[in-house]
């Protein structure tokens, strides 16, 4: 395991002092399936959302380590899954996706205001007949001088009904597959853009999801993340930061979950043995144990992998069937289990759900037309 330094450590404690303040009320959020505003104001002052980002646009210049690292405390210390969700989402979907690809006129413009949360980001991906095929959409983009025109729609759009900037995927060359798809950057007040209602979901309620429908939106070609027809790599790019940032912030949630079950076996008793004396308790609870440090070595050991600039397909994937599999057993196992189930169970189709992992990590064997 990673052994991470004094600088590391105490960045994590100055900036785990506010994640408490995070879940403040996060029940009625989650009641009135609302976007925590005042929670949000506190994220901003945090300076979290800074940390992956270059100091020239207001970041603190932090690793894709030391980020994980920081969010792993993020997902013990606050309790609203929903939160920690839409943190990651604005973070990494549209501020990760601007910072690697994005021009320097438009990281100028617009990395300012993510990495200090004043503008929310999202992206638009999937469709609502493609699912987890992300590269079969229909949302179309064609040039019109010195724009183009996307048509469309996308569904589960996360941070939708209050986002600012979207990053939106669309088929510029549909013949060509993975290589005709193009990522635009998208301001929400942009004429042929508009959101739909807030959508249900399985998980957390709050922030709610939506669709977003596009008629032939006019978006500038400077708007184009990387160039025409790379859409693929700069969503690959995105997804692998997504799953590696949002299952480290459920280990953290595991963790939680793990601290209390102790306490309370600790503390509760039947038949006048302490209720941690028993095998049937204590062997529940050593399974977390062991679902929680496996996790976190899958996504720790790939994420230096993928720094490294090594490929991580297989190991993503790997990572993410685990660290979702050990979420929901962790979820079951907890008391107070309602609003935990339902944020786990969401963990399992971020970014692909597991039978989509089952593909991915075939596909590495060799079995890829087989399957």
């Amino acid at each position: 395991m990673i052994a991470w330094s004094k600088d590391d450590e105490r960045l994590r404690e100055g900036i785990g002092q506010w994640f408490g303040k995070f879940g403040e009320d996060f029940s009625r959020y989650d009641r009135e399936a609302a976007f925590p505003r005042e929670p949000w104001l506190a994220v901003m002052e945090s300076g979290l959302l800074r940390l992956p980002f270059d100091e020239k646009w207001g970041g603190l210049g932090q690793s894709l380590l030391t980020t994980m690292y920081v969010l792993e405390e993020l997902g013990r210390g606050c309790p609203d899954s929903a939160v920690n969700f839409a943190i990651t989402t604005h973070m990494v979907s549209t501020g990760i996706a601007l910072q690697r690809f994005g021009s320097t006129a438009l990281k100028d413009t617009y990395l300012p205001r993510i990495s200090a949360g004043t503008a929310i980001g999202a992206h638009a991906v999937t469709e609502p007949d493609s699912g987890s095929d992300a590269l079969g959409m229909r949302t179309t983009a064609t040039a019109d001088g010195d724009c183009y025109r996307l048509s469309g729609s996308k569904a589960f759009v996360g941070n939708g009904p209050v986002a600012d900037l979207v990053v939106v995927y669309a088929k510029t060359e549909p013949p060509a597959g993975p290589l005709g798809v193009t990522a635009f950057l998208v301001e929400r007040d942009t004429p042929g853009l508009t959101f739909g209602s807030p959508t249900g979901r399985t998980g957390p309620k709050s922030p709610p999801l939506c669709s977003l429908f596009l008629d032939d939106c006019r978006v500038p070609k400077t708007h184009i993340l990387g160039r025409v027809g790379a859409g693929s790599l700069v969503l690959d790019h995105v997804l692998t930061w997504e799953t590696l940032c949002c299952f480290i912030v459920s280990t953290g949630e595991m963790r939680r979950r793990l601290d209390r079950c102790v306490e309370y076996a600790g503390e509760g008793s039947a038949f006048g043995r302490p209720s941690g004396g028993f095998h049937a308790v204590a062997h529940r609870i050593v399974d977390m144990k062991i679902g929680l440090e496996t996790s976190r070595k899958w996504l720790y050991d790939t994420a230096e992998k993928f720094t490294a600039g090594r490929k991580v397909t297989a190991d993503l994937a790997i990572a993410q069937f685990v660290a979702g599999r050990a979420a929901l057993d962790s979820a079951l196992a907890e008391y107070g289990l309602e609003q935990e189930l339902r944020g786990a169970l969401a963990v399992t189709i971020h970014s692909g759900t597991t039978e989509t992992q089952y593909s991915r990590i075939a596909a590495t064997l060799g079995l890829g037309r087989a399957a």
